[in-house]
């Protein structure tokens, strides 16, 4: 029997707003973006980032070191909401603004202004920002182009078993273009994962599955010290352990349920998420 593999990726989210295809306006996904925003910045001032996630923060943290006024536009109240909760959200927020950061939150984009290059962002409730650069960092979405073309089941990605099967037993898929278990990821680290069980299968040598990933998040901004795994908001049978020093700027958040590690948060001082290996052994802990 003859197998193929699906790796087709995601796109990114481009929002549905007039002035979306002005130049100045980009996404943050390749190379191609960035250098697009590394030569915004040597000859504009003004920039606004359109998402308070992993890649928006630290696209606006890049856009701030190569001296521009960069404002963040997120639509919740919490930055990082996957990642953090609201307290470790503040504290994060505090932080970036001390370096320099402006933040309009929680604030919804209506509109991109400008005729030859874009000029400014309208918010929701009137307010205009001045942007001489703006970069959508609102997340991305499953490319299943290819897949449904092909007659292959499709919801939000491409759906897949834990052997990374599609509904047809001749094709594979990996990446960020899959939907397993209901979830799909915008990271490399599952795509490795789901790698090396899908080789094993294609090669018809072994019987992997993959089960899921429980990731865990470094912020990518010198100076600020954040970690994040699991359920770190917890449900009706688990408990919180929260310690907190607001002078030190520390706050640790752990979840445990049935005994057993489910997530935690760390701000401030992460040296408690140990190293690379332990982290792993986090993740699988939350994965049981």
């Amino acid at each position: 029997m003859l197998f193929r593999s699906l790796a087709t990726g995601s796109n990114p989210i481009v929002l549905p707003v007039p002035g979306k295809g002005l130049p100045g306006v980009v996404t943050f996904r390749d190379l191609q973006d960035v250098n697009a925003m590394l030569i915004a910045a040597r000859t504009h001032s003004k920039a606004v980032v359109i998402g308070g996630g992993l890649l928006g923060l630290e696209a606006a943290h890049a856009l701030l070191k190569q001296g521009m006024k960069v404002t963040v536009v997120h639509l919740l109240e919490t930055l990082m909401e996957r990642q953090l909760d609201p307290v470790a959200g503040q504290l994060l927020k505090q932080s970036l603004e001390r370096r320099g950061l402006q933040f309009h939150m929680p604030a919804k984009t209506t509109a991109i202004h400008g005729t030859d290059r874009v000029c400014a962002v309208e918010l929701a409730d009137g307010t205009i920002i001045e942007a001489d650069l703006v970069v959508m960092a609102a997340g991305i979405r499953p490319n299943i182009e290819l897949a449904k073309a092909a007659g292959l089941r499709c919801d939000r990605g491409v759906l897949v078993n834990d052997t990374l099967q599609t509904f047809d037993p001749c094709v594979y898929a990996v990446g960020e273009c899959v939907q397993h278990r209901n979830n799909t990821y915008g990271l490399v680290a599952p795509l490795y994962e789901q790698a090396r069980v899908c080789a094993t299968h294609l090669a018809e040598h072994g019987v992997g599955q993959y089960r899921g990933s429980m990731l865990s998040t470094h912020l990518k901004v010198t100076g600020i010290d954040l970690f994040s795994a699991g359920d770190f908001l917890g449900g009706p049978g688990s408990e919180a352990l929260v310690m907190r020093d607001a002078k030190r700027g520390i706050y640790k958040r752990i979840v445990i349920e049935n005994n057993k590690l489910r997530g935690a948060v760390l701000y401030g001082d992460t040296r408690d998420a140990g190293s690379r290996s332990e982290e792993r052994r986090v993740g699988k802990e939350c994965r049981s």
